[in-house]
């Protein structure tokens, strides 16, 4: 991970984005346990809404992978298209604690 061009991309100085970058993962995390828990609960409009919340702060961080995927749960979840959203889940979990461990 790229923090140098990540914040150049946005218009940041690099402590300006890793301020941005610790909100996200502290927020995200919380994020990913709602969703968690709307997945188990099978509350389609829960699982949207805190996806919708997860693809737009990937998106503003520049993390694309995670965005795709969150979309994917997002449209998956708007048409209550529930089976295969645990298994993306699961990848956008893996995905995000791979990103928060290389940045400390």
């Amino acid at each position: 991970m790229n923090i140098k061009k990540l914040a150049e991309d946005l218009g940041l100085e690099e402590e300006e984005y890793l301020e941005l970058f610790e909100l996200f993962i502290e927020t995200s995390r919380s994020d990913l346990d709602k969703l968690q828990g709307a997945i188990e609960a099978g509350d389609a409009e829960k699982i949207s809404s805190t996806a919708h919340s997860l693809k737009g702060a990937c998106g503003n961080l520049g993390f694309m992978e995670l965005h795709e995927i969150a979309g994917e749960i997002v449209e998956k979840a708007r048409i209550n298209q529930l089976k295969g959203i645990s298994e993306s889940f699961k990848e956008l979990k893996e995905k995000f604690d791979n990103i928060a461990k290389i940045g400390g």
